[in-house]
């Protein structure tokens, strides 16, 4: 997308998890696309006109690319917006041929457009923590933000403003890494005095390595099971010479895997 123009802009419904803006496909066509960017877990489009497209894939949102005039790989017809799935709830036909098709079965995600003063206060971007990947993050600005919350750590990684963009998933995952609990209260990883304990530090070594591992194998549910304890309830932990479980629980209504012999 990213230098072309959009030449059409195709809304095969009129809400996703919410409404689209009334002038959503007039406010894009004919705008050239000045850059692509991810915000925690938000993607950005920058229009020439200086709005930006703002999108969240939710739970089961994808986009695919296709080639208008050429064969598809795994589909049996070229480029027909008569043909589309029936799940296929937004086209962008772009000038330089590609045709990006947003499908989202739950439609649990969204698309709006933001005029330039909008985007640093917008709800969704305006209280954002670090990006985890940013050279910003480290131990103690996670100490920052952890020492005093009196929350489990798992709900304080969860929210998105200690850090941006870390899910359910790689909270497991992570935690599992760093041998830390789940349940364990997120202030005591913090001194009386704000400094990160040593366990924090491990943690936040676990975090980027996970999200690393993650995006080099395009990690992702139902792909080939890449996960130490996520979904592995009942299984032997993976950690050499722990012989623990896999335990799943529930927090804030989101399921954790956790071992309870080897995280503490």
């Amino acid at each position: 997308m990213a230098g072309a123009r959009i030449t059409r802009a195709l809304t095969r419904r009129p809400n996703l998890r919410e409404p689209f803006p009334a002038d959503f496909a007039a406010r894009l066509e004919g705008q050239q696309i000045r850059g692509v960017a991810r915000r925690a877990k938000y993607l950005l489009v920058a229009l020439e006109s200086g709005d930006v497209l703002l999108m969240h894939l939710g739970m089961s949102g994808s986009f695919r690319v296709l080639r208008s005039g050429r064969e598809v790989a795994r589909r049996p017809y070229y480029y027909d917006v008569t043909r589309l799935d029936a799940h296929d709830h937004v086209v962008f036909e772009m000038s330089n041929g590609a045709v990006v098709i947003f499908n989202d079965p739950r439609r649990f995600g969204f698309m709006t457009l933001l005029a330039p003063a909008e985007i640093d206060t917008h709800r969704a971007l305006g209280r954002l923590g670090p990006e985890p990947l940013a050279a910003s993050f480290d131990a103690a600005a996670l100490a920052a933000e952890l020492r005093r919350r009196k929350t489990s750590l798992k709900i304080a990684l969860l929210d998105q403003r200690v850090i941006a963009g870390l899910g359910n998933i790689y909270v497991s995952e992570a935690l599992h890494r760093a041998r830390l609990s789940p349940r364990r209260r997120a202030s005591t990883l913090v001194t009386r005095s704000g400094e990160p304990r040593p366990p924090l530090v491990d943690l936040v070594d676990a975090i980027r390595q996970v999200l690393k591992a993650a995006i080099r194998n395009q990690y992702r549910t139902g792909a080939d099971d890449p996960f130490l304890v996520y979904d592995h309830e009942g299984r032997r932990c993976p950690r050499r010479g722990c012989g623990g479980t896999i335990r799943r629980i529930v927090q804030g209504g989101r399921s954790t895997f956790y071992c309870p012999v080897c995280q503490k």
